[in-house]
């Protein structure tokens, strides 16, 4: 089944859908304090342009992309659990790339967790490579930052 990327409210049921099953992976891993993924208000409120990847009319995986001061910071990438190892991931995160290069963005950078290992593979295999904290990010030991430039 081909899989289709469509810019979505955060409020939609199927992405708040994707958001919670997000936000209950990350409370299984990571205490509160170490958690820094946005809310569907929070998304809405940074205009973050947010996707929804779809699979035979299922909403599989969500991701973001917060524009900020001279780069974009992708929010809340997830894959539902029965999509992972079918793409859904690496065209989300191809998707939100092509949003900040839209929005004239040279950068992208990330946050996730040191024992977020898939993720970090994702990361890693598309091209994004360590940086130091950025933002309002402190360097807190159970933080990754990473980033890749978009030219």
């Amino acid at each position: 089944m081909t899989l289709s990327l469509r810019e979505t409210d955060p409020f939609a049921p199927e992405a708040l859908a994707l958001i919670a099953g997000s936000e209950a992976e990350l409370a299984a891993i990571y205490p509160p304090e170490a958690r820094f993924a946005f809310s569907p208000q929070e998304l809405v409120e940074a205009g973050v342009r947010f996707l929804v990847a779809w699979r035979g009319g299922a909403a599989v995986g969500c991701g973001g992309v917060a524009p900020c001061a001279g780069y974009g910071e992708l929010k809340r990438m997830y894959a539902a659990p029965a999509a992972r190892g079918t793409g859904v991931a690496p065209a989300l995160l191809a998707g939100l790339e092509e949003i900040a290069r839209g929005l004239g963005l040279p950068l992208m950078r990330l946050e996730t967790g040191t024992d977020s290992h898939a993720a970090i593979g994702l990361y890693t295999r598309s091209g994004y490579r360590p940086c130091p904290a950025f933002g309002t990010y402190t360097d807190n030991g159970s933080s990754v930052f990473m980033e890749k430039s978009l030219r």
